[in-house]
Formats: structure tokens, sequence, C-alpha cells
């Protein structure tokens, strides 16, 4: 099940988002100049990806600087390849613009930033392995967009055994069926531990993120119902 698009349109241009859309490519792009220099692009992913035992190391010996926080958004620009890519893209594309058309620019912007946050701490707790990808903040964006609009068409490529098709499904089901598997598969990596090892795919950070998604367009939305019911 792949989302092609949404029929869910915006009353503004998602400039925030377009600018995260566009921050990705030219991270990766960049990425690309160096793919002839093994040692560079290590050297990239080693200063970039978010370490947790690297991150609660310099913690405890109370090394509190930019260069031990940045990892925790950096990582967030980082792609491990064209299927990373090319997947969170995808989905903030799709997802993205609305969820910034509701919240406005800037506070979409620190909620994209925190749910990020909260995923890549939420892995790095039960899988302590580098990690790099926007994908936990943007499952944060799912989370939002699931609260706000459960009912909103989603254009769906749809494999039914050797048959593929297009269907128009809610949101509800084709953002509650990506979290399942991301469920099944977190709970694979707990109980296989080679499992990480050959996905090496950051489930828990879909899952932290997700919730934090949740959680936070929940708050906001009763925060703005209180502000409303405050001065209306």
């Amino acid at each position: 099940m792949i989302p092609l698009r949404d029929t869910n349109p915006t009353t503004r241009p998602p400039i925030v988002n377009r600018l995260l859309l566009a921050a990705n490519l030219a991270v990766f792009i960049y990425m690309l100049t160096l793919i002839r220099q093994p040692a560079a692009i290590a050297a990239f992913y080693d200063r970039y990806s978010f370490d947790w035992n690297a991150f609660t190391g310099a913690l405890a010996a109370g090394r509190f600087s930019v260069d031990t926080i940045a990892p925790l958004f950096t990582h967030m620009f980082v792609h491990g390849g064209w299927l990373h890519i090319i997947g969170n893209m995808l989905y903030l594309w799709i997802f993205g613009d609305n969820v910034e058309d509701r919240f406005g620019s800037v506070a979409y912007l620190v909620f994209y930033l925190l749910c990020g946050v909260v995923a890549a701490i939420g892995q790095g707790l039960l899988q302590p392995e580098p990690m790099v990808g926007a994908s936990g903040a943007i499952a944060g964006v799912l989370g939002a967009y699931l609260v706000m609009f459960p009912v909103a068409r989603v254009s769906t490529l749809v494999f039914l055994g050797i048959f593929i098709t297009i269907l128009q499904l809610p949101a509800l089901i084709v953002i509650g069926f990506f979290i399942v598997l991301q469920f099944i598969d977190a709970l694979a990596e707990l109980r296989f531990t080679a499992h990480q090892a050959t996905t090496n795919i950051a489930y828990f950070a879909h899952l932290f993120g997700f919730t934090a998604g949740v959680v936070l367009c929940l708050l906001f939305r009763r925060r703005a119902v209180a502000n409303r019911s405050r001065f209306g």
C-alpha cells in the first residue's frame, strides 16, 4: 500500500513543508557527490547521524555543547539511499502541507523538529545504533494528519496479489496500515536481535514519532479551543 496523493486542499502555500523537502533533497544531492569518497561519506554520517551512546556519554561527562545536541536535529536531513529519501519525501509531500496549513508555518516547524527529537530519543533507548533519516519526524506528521483529517481521501497504490490498482482510501486506513506494520516490525526487533541488521530501519523511531505527533496535535487543538473560548 503506497500513498500517491490526497484530495485535501490547503488554504495557503506550505512554505515550511517545501523548505523541508528542499533541504532534505539538497543534503542527499550533496551526499551523492561524495559517493566515490568512502572516507568522506563515512565522516559525513559520523558527524551528522544521531548516536545514542555518544549522546548519553557526552551528557554524562558534562559536555553539553552544540556538537552534542546538533545531531538530534541534523540526523533528520541525512538519508541512507534512494529508497530511503524517496519514501520519506513522498509521505512528507502528501501529508505535510495540510498539517502546516492547520498549524501555521512556525508552529509546524517546531512540531516537526520536536517529533524528530522524540523519535530519535525513543529509538536510542531501545536500539542505540546510530541513526539517520526524517522518518521519525514524518511519522509525527502522519500522527497529526490522522487526528485532524481521519476521513480525508488518499489515492493509494494497492497490491492485491498479482493485481495492482489505485483506490481512494480514508487516511485512517492508509496511515493506520503503515503504523500497524511498524508495530509488527518493532516487535520483531525486540524478539530477534539480528532483525535490524537485515532491515536497518528505525521502527521504534516511527512509533515514537507518531505518538509524539498525536499527543502534540491534541495539545495544540486543546490550546486553540481554550484560546477561542477565552477571546470569543
